[in-house]
């Protein structure tokens, strides 16, 4: 995790995402971003050693935290494991569909933001949705088969939202919980094993 944001660095963060909106990624200056965030260029240099692209890292460090954080709070009162993945699954694809700065970094930034859900950026989400989600599959699973199905949900997801399926859509509760019932518990849960016949 990283260190507790303060309202300074919140505001440089919030100002950074408005200016890549406005400009695009390759066109925005620390001198934009300092000059959205009211904060003087020294200033934003001692917050972010090492300029834009350092923070930019922290900027999608703080969003994936914040999706995070949110999705597991809406996970954390469930009880069985098709529940906590049917949830999991919805609430990460209809956040991902409504995320506006995602699709106008997508519309405006391809390049770099495909970058940042798939070659670059995908060992990190994994790495966050371990961090988050992991130990809530664990009272079901052992750990590694845990952290397993923690890597397969954050792929499946982010591969649907990216390209998605005329068969089956994780943003749709029946949808989804018949993709998981079919494809991913079968896989990590054992069937239970039937009586012998007394015949």
């Amino acid at each position: 995790m990283s260190h507790l944001v303060t309202p300074t660095e919140l505001r440089v963060l919030d100002a950074t995402k408005t200016c890549c909106e406005r400009w695009g990624i390759a066109k925005v200056t620390i001198d934009d971003i300092a000059a959205e965030a009211g904060v003087s260029r020294a200033t934003l240099y001692r917050m972010f050693p090492g300029g834009k692209d350092v923070l930019f890292d922290a900027l999608r460090v703080h969003e994936l935290e914040d999706f995070f954080t949110r999705l597991s709070a809406h996970i954390h009162d469930t009880t069985d494991l098709e529940e906590l993945l049917v949830r999991t699954v919805v609430y990460a694809t209809v956040e991902l569909r409504s995320d506006d700065h995602l699709a106008l970094m997508l519309a405006s930034e391809p390049g770099d933001t495909l970058g940042n859900l798939t070659v670059q950026g995908l060992p990190r989400i994994i790495r966050m949705a371990s961090l988050f989600i992991a130990g809530k599959v664990e009272p079901y699973l052992d750990r590694a088969n845990a952290q397993r199905l923690v890597d397969l949900l954050a792929r499946l997801v982010i591969s649907y939202f990216l390209a998605p399926s005329d068969h089956v859509d994780l943003g749709d509760e029946r949808s989804a919980r018949t993709f998981i019932t079919t494809h991913i518990l079968p896989t990590f849960v054992p069937p239970a094993v039937q009586p012998a016949s007394t015949h």
